[in-house]
């Protein structure tokens, strides 16, 4: 969905500061709604809310909501100004202001640009028409592409300490349908996400009714992939957000845990310098008036104090050492050791209920006086002992595994065998089916062994999970494809097409074409086939797919009856091509989702079947960038909007450049 834009205008015919009436409707229709459309943005006056009751409570919710507020301030207009008052003290940003004829006088916005436009005979005049449209666009433009400029608003600007309310909390309660529509929405959203399917959340994200809600969902998408390990992919949705909200705190504590985990895997572009000056400058962010945002934030510290954790330990672990060249080099590398510390035991004195920075913080003190002989922390540790087991203790029902977990990790440092037992039994208890989580806290234990950090205690407890994990099955993970095959192609024609685009006589060449292509890519049973499986290059697609093996998911954009009604019977050879579609939906590894079951009814607007090749497209990337192929069968021609052919071709090939087009012409 486009970025919204609110006109607070006058309505109607109303007379002009010459004396000559202008007709205002006629200035929308012909100059702001094409221009503002022109740059990207979904046009609405207040006159065109059709629903019933208190037409104030929707524009209150549009001044506060909308991308864009453009005033028109041609005639001294009450409304008009109230408007642009509101707006001026809800947002910072986001205002452009016209005027027809002459610029307003008024005191307050006498410096601020405005664009004026010409007017004939009380409409606009029509030999400047085509050029005051293009300077609007372009105005429009800008004013968007510099949203964390300095603020427009008078109000802020003057008012440096004012801070701007979170939409979040601001719904007005008779607004009822936007917010239900927000809510419905942001369900999907969730759904989306506990069930795994990442490229829902993008489609979603881009149906978003404004830009705010946008950046929240892409955000959630980055974390959703980042926790599936597409750490890439999740860098990229996560700076979309970011462009839109780049103070975003979970945002940017992402963002850093992605750039780290790209580091260690070598990938290039990528360092761990990169993350530690990513979590520093988040830390060091202010706002307006110079005050620290996260300076005080635990888990940023924390996150920052990981970073430094791991490259502690890459300094000093290698399989091709031994133990005792392992603890001499743990020892050597004090210093960076004691930069984790330094991390996690600032972000526990911001807050001392944080427990996972103050627990992680003791763990490395002890580690440091068991490797160095350096008492150095030895005061600070003992007085936060008992403050980090008194905060686990608190968030006892809350934390779960977690804040027994640390309970027990704190007998560990200076408890005996059979204590240690005992708590480690404890917290296993509180979750014992989550496999995930024990084997995380016995990977830490290994660690703490390797170093020979009290040993007898940390047997003991390595007992205790080697037993819980024995009697558990590892969960089988979810099948991952070794590539993803993306297809998108042309239907067969219908027999009373004007222009051909793929007769039915080119489908012999074109299903001969597609298999060359899937066995020039090396296609087999390790990967996955994702296309919708409308007559002509989709079922020929999937049919060559399932012969070499190839699992696949098919997307629908309607329910079943429809999409055959409206994709499959209209071309020659109707029934036969029906016959092939259930032929394809009824083979084994056949996936078939109806895009309209989870992501509820296209938005108006939306094409269903470019929001379909949308919902493809995203679920093929979300497997892994690196692992997406795509293949189309297309004449060339098209439009370059979200979902269609031209645009699936443009993103494969950006990422990877592994594309196969199969030209109709050509055929």
């Amino acid at each position: 969905m486009k970025p919204h834009a609110f006109v607070a205008m006058p309505f109607g015919t109303k007379p002009g500061h010459d004396g000559v009436p202008v007709d205002f409707n006629r200035v929308f229709a012909e100059l702001l709604e094409p221009a503002i459309a022109a740059a990207g943005l979904t046009v609405l006056r207040a006159d065109q809310e059709q629903r019933a009751g208190d037409i104030r409570t929707d524009m209150f919710q549009e001044l506060l909501m909308a991308d864009l507020v453009v005033a028109d301030l041609t005639i001294d207009n009450p409304n008009v100004w109230y408007e642009l008052g509101v707006r001026h003290a809800l947002r910072s940003r986001g205002v452009v202001l016209v005027a027809g004829g002459r610029s307003p006088t008024a005191f307050d916005l006498y410096t601020d640009r405005k664009l004026r436009y010409a007017l004939k005979d009380g409409a606009p005049d029509p030999d400047t028409l085509d050029a005051d449209r293009d300077r609007l666009t372009a105005m429009v433009r800008a004013t968007m592409a510099s949203w964390h400029g300095r603020p427009v608003s008078p109000v802020y600007a003057l008012m440096p300490h004012l801070r701007e309310p979170d939409w979040r909390e601001m719904r007005i309660g008779q607004v009822k349908a936007f917010w239900d529509l927000h809510d419905a929405w942001e369900d999907r959203i969730d759904l989306a996400r506990k069930t795994g399917r990442i490229g829902d959340i993008l489609v979603l994200a881009e149906e978003a009714p404004v830009t705010a809600f946008r950046a929240e969902a892409w955000i959630k998408a980055g974390e959703a992939l980042r926790r599936a390990e597409k750490f890439d992919f999740a860098l990229e949705q996560l700076d979309r957000g970011l462009a839109v909200e780049p103070v975003h705190r979970k945002g940017l504590q992402e963002k850093g845990i992605c750039l780290q985990r790209l580091a260690q895997a070598g990938v290039p572009g990528h360092s761990i310098d990169r993350a530690r000056a990513h979590y520093r400058e988040m830390l060091a962010l202010t706002d307006t008036l110079g005050r620290p945002l996260y300076a005080e934030d635990a888990e940023s510290w924390a996150l920052l104090g990981r970073v430094e954790k791991d490259t502690w330990i890459e300094a000093w672990r290698a399989p091709d050492k031994s133990p005792v060249q392992m603890r001499e080099d743990a020892a050597y590398e004090d210093a960076l050791l004691r930069a984790a510390i330094e991390n996690y035991l600032r972000g526990y004195r911001c807050e001392v209920g944080h427990y996972f920075s103050g627990i992680n913080a003791l763990t490395l003190m002890h580690l440091h006086a068991h490797l160095t002989g350096d008492t150095r922390y030895a005061a600070t540790a003992a007085s936060m002992a008992g403050a980090v087991r008194f905060a686990a203790q608190c968030d006892a029902h809350a934390g779960g595994y977690w804040a027994a977990v640390t309970q027990a990790d704190l007998e560990l440092l200076d408890g005996s065998p059979e204590t240690v037992t005992a708590a480690y039994k404890e917290a296993v208890a509180r979750d014992d089916k989550d496999w995930f989580s024990l084997n995380s806290t016995r990977a830490q234990l290994a660690l703490l062994a390797s170093l020979g950090f009290r040993p007898e205690a940390v047997s003991a407890a390595q007992a205790v999970f080697e037993r819980a994990l024995a009697r558990m099955r590892r969960p089988e993970t979810q099948w991952q494809p070794r590539n993803v095959f993306l297809f998108s192609g042309h239907m067969v024609d219908a027999p009373d097409r004007a222009a051909p685009r793929f007769p039915e006589d080119k489908v012999p060449a074109a299903a001969a074409r597609i298999a060359a292509a899937l066995d020039d890519m090396g296609a087999g049973p390790e990967d996955l086939a994702v296309s919708q499986a409308a007559a002509g290059g989709d079922l020929l697609f999937l049919e060559a797919a399932l012969a070499r093996g190839l699992r696949a998911q098919v997307m629908l954009p309607f329910d079943e009856p429809e999409f055959i009604a409206r994709s499959v019977l209209p071309s020659r050879g109707g029934d036969a091509w029906r016959d092939r579609y259930f032929a394809v939906r009824g083979a084994s590894g056949v996936s078939v989702r109806v895009m309209d079951d989870d992501l509820g009814p296209a938005p108006a607007g939306t094409d269903p079947f470019e929001r379909c090749n949308l919902g493809l497209l995203y679920t093929a990337l979300a497997c892994g960038i690196d692992k997406v192929r795509f293949v189309c069968l297309w004449n060339g021609g098209g439009g370059d909007g979200p979902g269609g052919t031209a645009h699936m071709y443009e993103e494969v090939k950006r990422r990877t450049g592994r594309v196969e087009w199969i030209d109709t012409r050509t055929l």
